[in-house]
């Protein structure tokens, strides 16, 4: 079975949502069904997810622009589109907005679950445990280390997965506030760097050392081994 993961599904009409939620949730992932792009940061403006399953031809915004917005903020998530449009030039717009694998509809259960796996073998890769990797357990928001046990908040689970599974584990002041459920004016620089020093502490705490290092005028990057589960 693949890595249990945070999904989100995208898709407009309820039946096949509702089936598509289901069959990923008997997976054992965390998953929430959207009707709509809009939705995305009304309903889970707080879930980091770690998939997309995106319908193109939605409400509002379509599937092209919200996969377009959802690579741009997150360089690193699996987009998975499940679409009707099996037209070639529809496939090669769907490739080129960020998708990492683009489906028919309706795509089989196992075909999509077998998308998830071969995604989640990038996101979540299997890893050994070494003396200077740290463990954070998003469930019970515990950060692990060789020196101990302490405790997160949600939003330092949150920063510390997103630090941990972006690009050479680096992120923008932006992409940030934007994981945090916030907008880079509401999240000031020194509330931000507050909360830095707050985690620093802790991730210190359970025996990690200099671990958030800050990029001059762009962002931090994290720089310890950090295995989420």
């Amino acid at each position: 079975m693949a890595a249990n993961l945070n999904i989100v599904v995208v898709e407009d009409n309820d039946s096949l949502r509702l089936v598509t939620v289901t069959i990923l949730r008997q997976q054992g992932h965390q998953v929430i069904g959207l009707a709509c792009a809009e939705e995305i940061d009304d309903v889970a403006g707080g879930t980091l997810a770690d998939i997309f399953v995106l319908d193109l031809n939605l409400p509002g915004e379509d599937g092209i622009s919200l996969a377009r917005r959802i690579r741009k903020a997150n360089p690193n998530v699996g987009i998975i589109m499940v679409t009707a449009r099996i037209q070639s030039q529809d496939k090669t717009l769907g490739y080129d907005s960020g998708a990492d694998i683009y489906l028919p509809k309706p795509a089989e259960p196992g075909e999509l679950l077998a998308a998830i796996k071969a995604l989640a073998r990038r996101i979540k890769p299997e890893n050994t445990h070494t003396p200077n990797t740290l463990v954070l357990d998003l469930t019970r928001l515990q950060l692990q280390g060789p020196a101990g046990e302490a405790g997160v908040t949600r939003a330092e689970s949150t920063l510390l997965n997103a630090l941990a599974r972006a690009p050479g584990q680096q992120l923008e002041y932006w992409q940030i506030a934007e994981a945090l459920g916030d907008t880079q004016d509401s999240l000031s620089k020194s509330n931000l760097e507050v909360k830095i020093f707050r985690l620093r502490k802790k991730i210190a705490q359970v025996g990690g050392e200099d671990a958030i290092n800050a990029i001059r005028l762009k962002g931090y990057q994290l720089c310890i081994n950090l295995i989420v589960r």
